[in-house]
């Protein structure tokens, strides 16, 4: 089994926080996005992982290259790092890893994190991964039959079709004839709107007799922008309550009260605080005479004296006297 992973889109929607880190490696919970969306799929696909490929910019650096390779190593895999130099759309990104393109095929968009209560089929010619949403009309949706197959892919649907919206993550029992329609596009310059699309590789394979189905997640949770990933680290930390993992090492409580459930890395102090319910506070971190509630607060930041809620604070930053809804990006201080 291979597991593609795309992931060079810039984050726009996350600034200020992705001027300094890549979206999929923001924590969520103590833990990157991308990692957590390594360790979800590689639960539910039944049988092992033999490598999974990272597609990157070419400015992402050593170090995150060094942290992925690390995370497909904690999965037994081996870790590829591709790289895509311009964003040319889905189609394109994943050609960008063509090589690891073979065989059982997962392909995987790194800003998007799920539950599911299943192990994947592995029989299926494919799998597209979905969810019932009720508005369905920002995402692309899918139709099925009175036997369950996907007849239709719309995108971005004006009008009712269907509720059942692609989560962007798919499963191709046969890689290789997958990586063949997305070459045809190349090849033939087949765009929408300047890109390359999965979805056009999607509808032409089905039109050859490939059956599609859908994987019904139970929850869908994306990571596309401050407020939705918030959100999201609220719903892993309920997930994870029960865990030991959701506390580090070295922790100082002085006077101050947990509100569960809560993520506290390693070294983070806490004078005269209420920490809860929905927070992440990164390791190295330190927080007096403030109250915090659903919030992600990332490495060594300091924060004094605030009421903070919903919010996002980046690593190394610094919050004194405020009481606010933050977005802040790394190493900045506010007064």
């Amino acid at each position: 089994m291979k597991i593609i992973i795309p992931m060079a889109g810039k984050g726009k929607r996350m600034r200020p926080h992705t001027l300094t880190v890549p979206k999929p490696l923001i924590k969520v919970a103590g833990k990157p996005i991308v990692q957590r969306l390594v360790e979800d799929i590689t639960k539910v696909c039944g049988e092992k992982v033999d490598e999974i490929a990272f597609i990157i910019g070419p400015d992402f650096g050593k170090e995150v290259e060094e942290h992925l390779i690390q995370i497909a190593q904690s999965q037994g895999a081996k870790g590829t790092i591709c790289y895509q130099d311009k964003a040319l759309g889905t189609a394109h990104a994943i050609m960008c890893a063509k090589d690891s393109i073979t065989g059982k095929t997962v392909v995987a968009f790194a800003d998007t994190l799920f539950k599911a209560d299943f192990v994947m089929d592995t029989n299926q010619e494919g799998v597209i991964w979905v969810q019932g949403i009720e508005d369905p009309s920002q995402f692309g949706v899918v139709k099925l039959n009175e036997a369950g197959v996907i007849t239709d892919f719309v995108e971005k649907p004006t009008t009712f079709v269907s509720n059942l919206a692609i989560i962007g993550i798919y499963y191709f029992k046969d890689g290789d004839n997958l990586k063949k329609e997305l070459q045809y596009l190349l090849d033939n310059n087949i765009t929408e709107k300047g890109e390359y699309q999965l979805t056009n590789a999607l509808e032409n394979m089905k039109q050859k007799g490939i059956a599609f189905t859908p994987g019904k997640v139970t929850e869908w949770l994306d990571c596309g922008n401050k407020n939705a990933t918030v959100y999201t680290n609220q719903r892993v930390l309920e997930f994870d309550k029960e865990k030991a993992t959701l506390r580090g090492k070295d922790i100082k409580i002085v006077n101050s009260l947990i509100i569960e459930p809560c993520f506290i890395g390693d070294n983070v102090s806490l004078y005269n605080a209420i920490i809860g319910p929905h927070v992440s506070i990164g390791s190295d971190s330190s927080v007096s005479n403030s109250i915090i509630k659903n919030c992600i607060i990332q490495s060594q930041t300091k924060i004094n004296n605030v009421v903070i809620e919903n919010s996002m604070i980046g690593e190394g930053a610094e919050v004194n006297g405020k009481s606010m809804d933050l977005s802040m990006s790394d190493y900045t201080t506010l007064n």
